[in-house]
């Protein structure tokens, strides 16, 4: 008897341990997000879109896929985002949608075009602004922020903890 594989259901998470979950980012320029579970509980680095290639016409923008969180959003912590670029940013008022009061996690400058972005679609996001050097505990997760270099200013790598 053949056996297949089911890849759209993640085994259990043992306790301890961390998942991490790219829904998008890999293998392609735009959509970035990506997923960390740990106890239960779940943090969102960036969300961006992905531009449409010339044979795909009539389409604006791709989104990150959404289907494997979609009934988990209550277990959103947060999303912080890394920088300002729309790869990073773009999917964030289509998320927000689903559950409008996940805080975003910033810089001053990200925040700045992550808000506006959201005033367009007419959604007050609750914002957590953070600079390098930065530390913060978001439910099991402890972030510390790093300053980068990028093409675009107030970019932030983050270190996450976890345990």
């Amino acid at each position: 008897m053949a056996h297949t594989l089911d890849l759209t259901t993640p085994p259990p998470l043992a306790q301890g341990a961390l998942r991490i979950t790219p829904l998008g980012g890999l293998g392609e320029i735009g959509r970035n997000m990506t997923v960390f579970e740990y106890a239960g509980r779940l943090l969102v680095v960036d969300c961006g879109v992905l531009f449409p290639e010339d044979h795909q016409p009539g389409i604006d923008v791709i989104l990150p896929d959404f289907s494997s969180i979609r009934d988990r959003l209550a277990d959103i912590e947060a999303i912080v985002l890394t920088h300002g670029h729309e790869d990073h940013i773009g999917g964030v008022p289509y998320l927000l949608k689903e559950r409008a009061d996940i805080p975003v996690i910033g810089s001053e400058l990200t925040l700045a075009f992550v808000s506006a972005k959201l005033k367009e679609h007419r959604i007050t996001p609750k914002t957590r602004h953070v600079e390098a050097e930065d530390t913060l505990q978001v439910g099991p997760f402890g972030l510390e922020f790093v300053a980068v270099n990028h093409s675009i200013p107030d970019g932030l790598a983050v270190a996450i903890r976890t345990g």
